[in-house]
């Protein structure tokens, strides 16, 4: 592992997270309060900055605002980040930041209209809490990949924490990275992502390929990014489930 000197990350969200968080190395979930030692929890720590927006902003300024023939909706957060964004080395403040998005992203009164009845708002809170987490890693303009935690693997993170077997796994990773399948979804996302400073872009095609992702920023280099990710994922993702408390789940 390559990781920066830094101290532990703590911050109190407005949700209680699942104490079996704590089965993966360096986290600890005390109800709202979670606590993350960098140097056990990340495979990849070399950069202690991200780029983030205040929510309320975006709520405001982004959430309600229509594109155009002049102005896809992608070059609407592109042109809020540039104007509203700003670098922090607080990773509590990043966390907060992100809970918020996802908080918006997963709400229950999307359930109605998903078309998949077997996902239930257990499910979406599971979605909340992983992505939340998953907020911390970070890509570089240049492609290479900075900050790599479990939740990077999103079927094998949620199979650790939730004891979920592999198709329900795979179902809510489907759910995470498809833009809940729907365009009005995806708009949703590519707004709300701009209070993180990019935009969610994914290494994988499907759950079987499971490559995770991460909130990029817009310009980064996606062929290097699919390289980096290629040389490294097999043996995280073998770290990973290595905590499964059930094996067989």
């Amino acid at each position: 592992m390559t990781t920066i000197d830094t101290k532990a990350i703590t911050v109190e969200l407005p949700e209680a997270f699942d104490p079996r968080w704590s089965r993966l190395p360096g986290i600890q979930v005390d109800g709202p309060r979670i606590t993350i030692d960098p140097a056990e929890y990340f495979f990849r720590f070399e950069s202690n900055t991200w780029l983030v927006a205040d929510w309320e902003l975006v709520k405001s300024q982004l959430l309600d605002a229509d594109e155009t023939t002049e102005s896809a909706v992608e070059q609407l957060a592109l042109d809020f980040i540039k104007r509203h964004s700003e670098s922090t080395s607080d990773a509590a403040r990043v966390l907060a930041t992100a809970y918020e998005v996802y908080a918006y992203l997963f709400r229950e009164e999307h359930l109605a209209g998903l078309g998949l009845p077997q996902i239930t708002a257990d499910h979406l809170r599971m979605l909340r809490e992983a992505a939340t987490l998953m907020a911390l890693n970070k890509v570089e303009l240049d492609g290479h990949i900075s900050n790599v935690g479990p939740c990077w693997f999103f079927p094998a993170a949620t199979s650790v924490v939730f004891d979920l077997d592999d198709e329900t796994g795979g179902m809510l990773d489907e759910v995470y990275h498809g833009g809940w399948f729907n365009e009005h979804r995806r708009i949703e996302s590519i707004k709300a992502h701009a209070a993180l400073g990019g935009r969610l872009v994914h290494g994988c095609q499907s759950v079987p390929d499971q490559s995770g992702g991460v909130v990029a920023p817009y310009g980064a280099s996606m062929a290097n990014f699919r390289d980096d990710l290629a040389a490294f994922k097999a043996g995280w993702i073998e770290q990973v489930y290595a905590h499964r408390v059930n094996p067989a789940a």
